[in-house]
């Protein structure tokens, strides 16, 4: 299996419901850096995975949609609590999306999966896989 991952970053704010979140369910800040894995067997006929540059932007463009927003103001995520796990996988099924749409460009179509990892810190991150 081959893979390209390309890094961007994203600052959101928001709360969490529960008391397992302790003093994290009042308005807190995170600051998260991503990675979005992109996976196929076979490389496309130019002898890529997907196009560095598109998959870069596109990446871009989704986290911008999160960014520097309060996600508990954001109607996507009404009554949802926005974990990292959670926000890994909205971060994915968005980047399949435009997959799908051919934003990444016709060898992307080739794509067999994304997996996307929102690191909180050097110690700590979770991930989300999916297939296309």
């Amino acid at each position: 299996m081959f893979s390209v991952t390309v890094r961007e970053h994203m600052m959101i704010a928001h709360s969490f419901r529960g008391e397992v979140f302790g003093p994290a369910q009042r308005l807190h800040g995170a600051t998260y850096v991503v990675d979005a894995t992109f996976r196929r067997a076979a490389l496309d006929e130019d002898n890529l995975v997907v196009d560095i540059g598109r998959a870069t932007d596109e990446l871009h463009a989704v986290l911008a949609e999160l960014s520097y927003r309060n996600l508990d103001d954001e109607d996507a995520f009404t009554g949802m609590n926005t974990s990292t796990e959670a926000l890994a996988q909205v971060v994915a099924d968005r980047l399949a999306d435009r997959v799908h749409a051919g934003a990444l460009g016709d060898g992307a179509r080739g794509l067999e999966g994304i997996a996307v990892t929102l690191h909180e810190s050097h110690i700590a991150w979770a991930s989300y896989e999916r297939p296309l």
